[in-house]
């Protein structure tokens, strides 16, 4: 896992080496072990070619210690490549090149890249990776920077485009080392993120700056940007399998999904919360035949936060060597670093027990596998669930309607915490009759479009204009059309939740301590296998991730298969009521935030007080507010 960043300029500006090893610098974190860097003839000033070129890298090296540094060229010296992430499949590449004629000159997976580019195109090239991945290629003689993202949006890329020049890098920390990219804050980027509590791609919450979209490459030549989609997840048609074949095909999709991570000259191990997912995850290390497993689980003094006794059952039943650790979050000591690796406001307060479990981790290994995807997979949240009732309410009559909406209503008390079984019965209400996308957007936003207008000043609105969050949803259910409820609802969760929250913050809390973190059920065959499993196969009535407790069930104990979802939360509403009060009054109802002139103080002080005084539990609205003030102080003062 590395960190990539370069700068092309079409004008033929030469391209300084101070400002790539400052960029580069920024990312030291994502890769420790190693740097290096290129620049054409023409960004080195010394007139060759019509256009400049830099590229810089920073490693942490992963496989082939000795002999993967990069930029790396191909056998002409005509093409270099900086490469974040891995390719799994790069023996069966490197086989089929080398019967091509290709020489290889490393053990690297990111040569394959370089020599597939001249054997395939680059298109060809990318559509035959199965990994997770950003990179650049320059290829010198058509004077060309290709920049391309894996599938799912695994690793991140953000790039600037203007005066003539393409600027990209792992992390905006190290694209603001440019100076002439003026840090100016893109108001409807931060619209949706008071929503959604990330920015989504395109956007970043800087003007000008924007994320590849994952499953796309882009191409820059001659001054000019194109961008292609090179593959999409598709719902349809369904396999027509028997379950037991779907068990066991899923059985053996995971089992090759896991051994093709076990891939590493340096040790690995695996995150273990207790959940079917990484506990799945684990059993499958352990018939994988790679030796005794190393894992990783960490708790928290709230019992209903802590899934310890869990991962301590399937630690014992595989016999890893296990190690725990004990959360006690002291947000005000990682906040600050948490807000600069991001680089842009992000409210997911889960990013807190995700960096200490990957601190904690990497004390003893390099690679950690984890659980990520199996959700969004193999329906595992209740909005899945949720979905399906809804599709269903609406096809009953409208007095029927209203009688079963003013009963579910009531059974909510005023100021009920958002995870209540009360409170998450009244959001069902309130949705069910929506139209899907509106429906997903009210289980999974904050904001909503009134409350957003409402704490706005004059000011930003006008900046905003017309901008609407649901355009987003509407856009990803489109894509949907002829998908039942919980179909459409993982395709949602694919394209949208995965690559902007999730994905997002698990890189930057692994990266952030030189981590490299892997996937097995987020490996693109896995996902295609079981977006066209039947979705009846998936959730049984209420029970959710039917068919991947099924597959499993022989592997994990029973205990665990039937342990409902925790998630891993922390409790920041009982954090702004206590040891957090007078750094959430500071932050947000003080004179610098007032000065801003962005959110209306009356309003921004109705919701601390109402959160404070125990009216409503707004812990999720105060974050947002919170983590875009530690940003602003971060970034602009």
């Amino acid at each position: 896992m590395c960190g990539v960043a370069g700068i092309v300029d079409s004008l033929g500006a030469p391209v300084e080496e101070g400002l790539l090893r400052s960029m580069a610098g920024r990312m030291v974190h994502r890769g420790p072990d190693d740097e290096g860097y290129y620049r054409n003839g023409r960004a080195a000033g010394k007139g060759t070619g019509r256009v400049s070129a830099g590229l810089a890298f920073r490693r942490l090296s992963i496989i082939d210690l000795e002999g993967g540094h990069q930029p790396l060229d191909n056998e002409s010296g005509s093409c270099w490549l900086v490469f974040n992430g891995e390719v799994y499949n790069f023996r069966q590449l490197r086989e089929e090149l080398e019967k091509l004629g290709h020489r290889f000159k490393t053990r690297t997976d990111s040569e394959t890249i370089l020599h597939a580019y001249e054997s395939f195109g680059f298109r060809g090239m990318v559509e035959r990776l199965r990994g997770m991945f950003a990179f650049a290629l320059w290829d010198e003689e058509r004077e060309s920077l290709f920049l391309a993202r894996d599938r799912l949006g695994q690793k991140p890329l953000v790039y600037y485009l203007g005066d003539g020049r393409l600027e990209f890098a792992s992390e905006l920390a190290a694209l603001l080392e440019d100076r002439r990219i003026v840090r100016e804050i893109d108001w409807q980027a931060v619209y949706h993120y008071l929503t959604f509590m990330c920015v989504p791609a395109p956007l970043t919450a800087f003007k000008g700056i924007r994320k590849l979209p994952p499953a796309h490459y882009l191409e820059y030549r001659n001054g000019e940007v194109s961008l292609e989609r090179y593959w999409k997840l598709e719902y349809l048609p369904k396999l027509r399998l028997s379950h037991d074949e779907a068990c066991e095909q899923l059985r053996r999709n995971l089992l090759e999904a896991v051994s093709l991570r076990l891939i590493s000259d340096v040790p690995l191990g695996a995150f273990l919360s207790g959940g079917i997912d990484s506990s799945s995850v684990v059993a499958a290390m352990s018939r994988a035949g790679s030796g005794k497993v190393k894992t990783f689980s960490i708790g928290f003094d709230e019992e209903k936060f802590n899934e310890l006794p869990f991962a301590r059952q399937v630690a014992a039943h595989y016999a890893t060597e296990h190690q725990e650790f004990m959360v006690r979050p002291q947000a005000l000591e990682v906040l600050p670093m948490l807000v600069e690796h991001y680089g842009e406001p992000y409210a997911d307060s889960s990013a807190i027990p995700t960096y200490y479990l990957s601190r904690m981790t990497r004390g003893h290994v390099t690679v950690a596998l984890n659980g990520d995807g199996g959700d969004e997979s193999f329906t595992g949240y209740r909005r899945h669930f949720a979905n399906r009732l809804a599709d269903r309410y609406q096809r009953m009559p409208a007095v029927l309607q209203k009688s079963v909406k003013a009963t579910l209503r009531g059974l909510c008390p005023p100021g009920a915490d958002r995870a209540d079984l009360r409170a998450r019965i009244y959001r069902f209400a309130e949705a069910a009759e929506l139209e899907r996308p509106r429906r997903y957007l009210r289980w999974v936003g904050f904001f909503s479009e009134e409350d957003k207008r409402g704490l706005l000043t004059d000011r930003v609105a006008a900046e905003i204009g017309t901008a609407d969050s649901h355009s987003f949803m509407e856009e990803l259910f489109a894509q949907g059309a002829g998908l039942d409820g919980a179909d459409s609802g993982l395709l949602a969760d694919a394209n949208f939740y995965l690559p902007n929250d999730l994905l997002v913050k698990v890189d930057i809390a692994t990266m952030a301590v030189s981590l490299e973190g892997r996937s097995p059920f987020l490996d693109h065959k896995m996902m295609e296998f079981a977006a066209r499993l039947p979705s009846a196969y998936k959730l049984r009535g209420p029970r959710l991730k039917a068919i991947l407790k099924d597959a499993v069930a022989g592997w994990l104990p029973r205990s665990v298969l039937k342990k409902p979802k925790w998630g891993f939360a922390v409790p920041i509403g009982q954090w702004f009521r206590g040891e957090m009060r007078d750094f959430l009054c500071d932050h947000l109802l003080g004179g610098s935030a007032r000065g801003r002139d962005f959110f209306r103080p009356d309003r921004v002080e109705t919701l601390v007080q109402m959160h404070l005084d125990g009216r409503r539990d707004l812990a999720h609205h105060l974050w947002i507010l919170l983590m875009f003030e530690l940003w602003q102080r971060t970034f602009f003062d």
